[in-house]
């Protein structure tokens, strides 16, 4: 039997690579991807400072970028992988889109959207903290440690 590489630790290192690259921005280092059917369809990583704009966090990006491929804003059958675990702004976009699964590294103690309960989640998406978790804290931690 066949296994196939294309697994949660995979697309979160396709998110991660995202996460780097908001870092070598000066931005903090979230990213996040979306998935259909095993391909990427979205990739994005935060741009709030160079865009000026609080709303730019990895994760709108990233539904943006999946519903203008999509032609459509429901994402139902997409998995979104997220390096941080959405903030209650994003979990509520997250809300809407529909998206059938979410899976973040790193969790959130202080903005984080699970702080708030689950019921900021759409009732059919699928909410789990993923792998890479140790990863993605250590490049958040860096990147704070580096402004200080």
């Amino acid at each position: 039997m066949l296994v196939s590489p294309y697994n949660d630790e995979y697309f979160m290192r396709q998110a991660f690579m995202e996460a780097q690259k908001a870092y070598e921005l000066g931005e903090i280092p979230v990213g996040a991807v979306v998935v259909v059917n095993q391909q990427v369809i979205a990739r994005a990583h935060n741009l709030t400072e160079r865009l000026h704009d609080v709303t730019a966090h990895a994760e709108m990006q990233a539904i943006t970028a999946a519903a203008e491929f999509l032609g459509g804003k429901y994402l139902r059958n997409c998995t979104l992988y997220v390096t941080l675990e959405p903030c209650v702004m994003c979990a509520g976009a997250l809300y809407w889109s529909q998206l059938e699964k979410i899976v973040f590294a790193s969790r959130d103690e202080k903005r984080g959207a699970g702080r708030f309960g689950t019921d900021l989640y759409h009732p059919k998406t699928v909410v789990t903290n993923g792998p890479m978790a140790e990863e993605c804290s250590e490049l958040l931690k860096a990147f704070f440690e580096a402004k200080r």
